[in-house]
């Protein structure tokens, strides 16, 4: 697996998706989004960029830096068309999009950056740290909820919607039913599941 490589590409133009998240764990949903912007935005390539601290959880640290960076690796480790990216890790204190998108944008002058986010952010677009910055440099994929209709992308931010229509998997729930003892090993890839049992992840 590579970790904050670097690519090279034969086409004119190349396309690099970046998706950003706690990964607390790493669930089926994050795979099944993985799989969508590769295959519905000709991706050359997708980013997987654990964060060290969302500003949309403030209060609520995830688990340690070494033991998502495990689970991410045992589901993408190998894979020539993703690359999991610990800069936000090593940077630390709260993470912020508008840092991680300016380095794509130095590293890879030229290419198309998309940036994936949830639905619910599609509308918060432009409160986030240095908004028109972000919009020029990046054009956003959504990814659509389950039965939610598409909403319109605030004015001067490119952006499209996935098709493909993810399972709904709250990472929260996951962690709650490995505290509970409930059966969670429906919602995660197997390695997921056997690292967290190996490591000790979220019990009590």
């Amino acid at each position: 697996m590579k970790v904050n490589g670097k690519i090279t590409n034969h086409s004119s133009m190349t396309c690099i998706g970046i998706f950003g998240g706690t990964f607390d764990p790493v669930h089926n949903g994050h795979v099944m989004i993985a799989e969508a912007a590769l295959s519905e935005l000709s991706l050359d390539q997708l980013f997987l960029i654990p964060a060290a601290q969302s500003p949309f959880k403030p209060n609520d640290p995830p688990a340690g830096n070494g033991a998502r960076m495990e689970l991410l690796r045992r589901v993408f480790g190998g894979r020539e068309d993703c690359v999991v990216d610990e800069q936000e890790l090593q940077r630390g204190g709260t993470s912020h999009t508008i840092q991680t998108v300016r380095d794509y944008a130095a590293r890879h002058p030229g290419a198309e950056l998309f940036y994936l986010i949830g639905a619910d952010h599609v509308p918060t677009l432009p409160q986030w740290r240095e908004a028109q910055a972000l919009a020029e440099l990046a054009e956003f994929a959504a990814v659509p909820r389950p039965g939610k209709a598409a909403s319109d992308f605030p004015s001067t931010f490119r952006g499209r919607w996935l098709r493909g229509m993810p399972m709904e998997v709250a990472a929260s729930d996951i962690r709650a039913r490995v505290r509970t003892g409930k059966e969670f090993k429906h919602l995660v890839p197997s390695a997921v599941a056997g690292a967290i049992a190996e490591l000790k992840l979220y019990a009590d």
